[in-house]
């Protein structure tokens, strides 16, 4: 049953701050690195392949990637990868474990908007340290009123979260770029879930949007987030103010 809005869910790559750019970058530079190996296009579809298959291995970041480079280039050069190689791939990897956030815009004006009325969280996936590296720059630590760094984004993730930190999925809105990952599961577990875009998205957070669901909402970018929560959080209310008693 749906309820007052009172606790907010952020993810926080690539809808707070900026992320998968590193990753393009870092790619391209890996299809250099093996010009006279593999075509880039067949490339990236063997990584994209390594990726898949090591999730349940080496989990989302950073270091997932890396390893994923690693055996792919290991793998398209028939063991014949020179150490220089890997040597660059891995000194790639504490590159992007080190670069410094930037802010993506009306981040920190959303963020503070929804602080003033509602629980705010942030639930990101991917590696420990390097989620916690990022936050600790960004500045918006302390708006949170829980952080949540988790292995995958599931239905059952996103109840237990707002469980924990609120009244339930049911009273809860999750905002991220991932129609896979932020919004579909929360919708599923009952809560709204809010799509806003990145102009790079891995292929691998890609899914249909529900169309369908009354709790299904996209933005262009997080500058309309405000206006989105005020009226679902007017509308909540006056629907709970003509409830008989």
């Amino acid at each position: 049953m749906a309820g007052k809005l009172t606790t907010i869910g952020f993810d926080a790559d690539d809808t707070l701050w900026h992320n998968e750019r590193f990753f393009r970058m870092t790619q391209d530079r890996f299809a250099e690195l093996l010009v006279d190996f593999c075509e880039q296009d067949h490339l990236e579809e063997r990584l994209l392949e390594a990726e898949k298959r090591n999730l349940g291995h080496y989990g989302f970041g950073v270091k997932g990637f890396v390893l994923s480079m690693i055996e792919t280039a290991i793998d398209v050069t028939d063991a014949r990868v020179p150490a220089s190689v890997i040597s660059e791939l891995m000194q790639a990897g504490r590159d992007m474990l080190n670069h410094p956030i930037d802010l993506l815009p009306h981040a920190a004006e959303a963020v503070a908007h929804c602080a003033e009325h509602h629980r705010v969280l942030l639930i990101t996936k991917g590696d420990l340290l390097d989620q916690e590296r990022k936050l600790a720059q960004s500045g918006l630590g302390e708006m949170f009123d829980g952080v949540e760094i988790v292995s995958d984004k599931r239905q059952s993730t996103y109840e237990s979260i707002f469980e924990r930190h609120g009244d339930g999925p049911h009273q809860g809105m999750m905002v991220g770029n991932s129609m896979k990952s932020d919004v579909v599961p929360m919708v599923q577990a009952g809560g709204w879930g809010v799509y806003v875009p990145h102009g790079l998205t891995w292929a691998l957070e890609q899914a249909d949007p529900p169309q369908q669901a009354s709790k299904y909402h996209h933005i262009d970018t997080l500058h309309a987030l405000p206006d989105l929560v005020d009226q679902l959080s007017e509308r909540s209310s006056a629907a709970l103010g003509r409830a008989p008693i």
